[in-house]
């Protein structure tokens, strides 16, 4: 049996391993995912990444082409000239703001500025619960939401979702062991590949875990020096 790479995510499922008895193990994207959340509110992953950007500070259209050109931003644009379209649509949906200012050398340049409703929705898609297809298919939005999440709502936020990582982590990876033994014949380059998903997965539950264990220990210092001052 072959193996195919889901886009994006570490995980290899074995040709024909959907079955009726495994059907338990999938999700309807339409219903969990976050891609059908994005449809519904219209805002796409390239939009909230310009929205957390924006969150951090005003910026012109050049400005964030930079950062999407010579950064690892670069995952969420499919192209320079995706961002424009992108800015006039969260514009249009009152999420952002742009004004013409000066700048250097007499040129005039728009800003973009992050309005009340851009910054609730920010929030609200960072503080969204994971469910098994973001696991699946979707941890690189995972990852971006956690990236902004302390600077845009909170460390709170920030530790929320990283327990709710590890959830369905710890949830998941089972499954793929069993998913594992029940192939019984299997080239040894599909098994290596799964084992290659499932030990990406493991990798990023260890990581979970220490960047939990981060918070705590960070949490505890703050604690330590407020009573220091207090006393």
């Amino acid at each position: 049996m072959a193996a195919f790479l889901y886009l994006r995510a570490p995980l290899l499922f074995p040709k024909g391993f959907l079955t009726s008895q495994n059907k338990s193990l999938t999700y309807s994207t339409n219903r969990n995912s976050t891609m059908s959340t994005m449809k519904a509110a219209d805002i796409s992953k390239l939009g909230y990444a310009l929205l957390a950007l924006l969150q951090q500070q005003p910026s012109s259209g050049y400005a964030l082409r930079k950062i999407f050109s010579s950064t690892a931003m670069t995952t969420y644009s499919d192209s320079p000239g995706a961002i424009y379209p992108a800015l006039q649509r969260l514009q249009q949906q009152g999420l952002i703001r742009g004004t013409i200012e000066e700048s250097a050398g007499l040129r005039r340049r728009q800003i973009f500025r992050l309005t009340p409703n851009g910054l609730a929705a920010l929030k609200k898609w960072i503080g969204r619960p994971l469910v098994r297809a973001d696991v699946i298919r979707g941890l690189d939005e995972v990852m971006l939401r956690f990236a902004f999440s302390q600077q845009a709502a909170g460390a709170p936020a920030s530790v929320r979702l990283l327990k709710s990582l590890a959830t369905e982590l710890a949830a998941y990876i089972p499954d793929l062991r069993e998913q594992l033994r029940a192939q019984k014949v299997m080239p040894t380059s599909g098994r290596l590949a799964l084992e290659s998903g499932i030990r990406s997965y493991e990798c990023l539950l260890d990581w979970t875990r220490y960047a939990l264990a981060t918070y705590v220990r960070q949490e505890k210092m703050r604690q330590e020096r407020k009573g220091a001052t207090e006393s």
